[in-house]
Parts: structure tokens; C-alpha cells; sequence
């Protein structure tokens, strides 16, 4: 039996499962926190369903332009959180030196890529619960499988977040703030997210149709709009994105 006031000191670091949850819940409140980020994440995607379902600027085809617009908002979320949001903030954490202090820490450098992914997750999953119950109020009128949606989101994230994690640890801070944007306005544009794909040349479709944007979109489309199965084509390409992207970060990202 110790004394009163002695204490028997256990020094070590917390189980690996407590401290990837730590982390990740630092990495969303450091998000949520982040105006510009809620910005890119929140505002946006948000704006863009609201005024392009309710004015009739862009020519949606056939149906109501809820129906069309809200896979392609879906997507254009997943891009804003996992690559472009991600991108950035790794990309600025690591030139102020913080990535290469965390990965000192007791936490493995995987077991920090998966925080990040675990908060890219949340963040998404926020983002589509706010943009279904907006949709919902302009008419959505969604079908198909919701293990489908489930998997092209998943392959999406996987996807876009290996690019991202790739741009933040091969060039500089302000380069990826700079290129991280303007991929994202591209994609905007250019990736069947508001404009259909088929209001662009035949030879501008095909090379289009394999961005990882076109394919979530067209994927989450052909499912919430047409009530289509599986899109194998759609998942094809994302997997393809997916690893490569992963890969690539895993190799070429730099912690300094």
C-alpha cells in the first residue's frame, strides 16, 4: 500500500485506436473552425444547388433541375473536402512545420493520414446530410440503390483525397493553395457537375467523362436520377484514381 501523495508515475503513449480518434477530432474542429474552409465546404456547394434548381440558367436537360443538379452538388462536396480543403491545409501544415513535429509524435505518420481521413469522412457526411435536406426542400425526388451512392462517395473520397494528399506533399503552400483552387473551378465547370457532359464536343466528352469528378457525378446521377444499378464503369474509374492517387502520395509526399 503507497502513502498519501505518492503516486506510481505510467509513462507511455495511449493505445493507437485513441489517438488516431484524438487527432481526428482535433482535424474537425480545426476545419469547422476554419472559415474559409466552411466557405469552400459548406457555402458554396450550397449556393450553387439553391440558385441553379431554383433559376434557369444552366440547360439541365429533360426533368426537374434539382434531380439533375443534386449528384453533381454530392460530388462537388466530396472535391471540396477531400481534395481541395484537404490539400491546402496539409499543404500549409506542412510548411509551417507542424506534419514534421506530428510526425515525431507518438501517432505513426499512417496513423495521421488516417485522423485526416477519419475528419474528411465527418465533414462529408455533415455535408450530405445538410445538402439531402436542402434538395429535399426544392423537390428532390431521389431513386436507386443507397449502397451504390454509398460506395461511389467511398471511392470518391478515396480518390480525391490520395490527389490531394499528393499535391500537399510535393509542392509548395502557396502553389497548392493556387492550383488546389483553380482545379476546383475546373472541375466545377468541366466535370458534369452543373453542365451536362453532353454539351461538350464528342471529343471533349471522352476525355472528360474519365475525370474522377465526371465519374462520381455521372455515377451518383445514373443512380439517384435513373434508379440505374451498380455503375461498374463509374466505380472502374474512381478505383483506378483511388489507387494511384494513394499510391502516389505514399510515395512521393514529403513531411518537410
Amino acid at each position: 500500500m503507497t502513502a498519501t501523495g505518492t503516486y506510481t508515475p505510467r509513462p507511455g503513449a495511449a493505445p493507437l485506436p485513441r489517438m488516431i480518434a484524438a487527432q481526428a477530432v482535433l482535424e474537425t474542429k480545426m476545419l469547422l473552425r476554419n472559415g474559409e474552409q466552411l466557405l469552400l465546404t459548406v457555402v458554396i456547394p450550397t449556393l450553387l444547388l439553391v440558385l441553379f434548381s431554383s433559376v434557369d440558367i444552366v440547360d439541365t436537360g429533360a426533368g426537374e433541375a434539382v434531380d439533375f443538379l443534386t449528384p453533381g452538388i454530392l460530388a462537388l462536396a466530396v472535391v471540396s473536402t477531400a481534395f481541395t480543403g484537404q490539400a491546402i491545409a496539409t499543404g500549409f501544415e506542412r510548411r509551417y512545420g507542424v506534419l514534421k513535429r506530428l510526425a515525431a509524435s507518438p501517432l505513426p505518420r499512417w496513423g495521421l493520414m488516417a485522423a485526416k481521413t477519419l475528419s474528411v469522412l465527418v465533414t462529408e457526411i455533415l455535408q450530405v446530410i445538410l445538402l439531402t435536406a436542402i434538395a429535399f426542400a426544392l423537390g428532390w425526388d431521389p431513386h436507386g440503390n443507397p449502397a451504390a451512392v454509398l460506395l461511389l462517395l467511398i471511392l470518391g473520397t478515396a480518390a480525391f483525397s490520395g490527389l490531394g494528399l499528393l499535391m500537399a506533399g510535393t509542392l509548395k503552400a502557396e502553389a497548392t493553395l493556387a492550383a488546389a483552387n483553380l482545379v476546383f473551378l475546373l472541375l466545377l465547370v468541366g466535370g458534369g457537375v452543373i453542365v451536362p457532359l453532353d454539351r461538350f464536343p464528342p471529343g471533349a466528352q471522352d476525355v472528360l467523362g474519365l475525370l474522377p469528378v465526371s465519374a462520381l457525378s455521372d455515377g451518383l446521377r445514373d443512380v439517384l436520377q435513373h434508379g440505374a444499378g451498380m455503375p461498374w464503369g463509374d466505380l472502374g474509374i474512381l478505383a483506378v484514381w483511388a489507387v494511384v492517387g494513394l499510391a502516389a502520395a505514399g510515395r512521393f509526399f514529403r513531411w518537410e
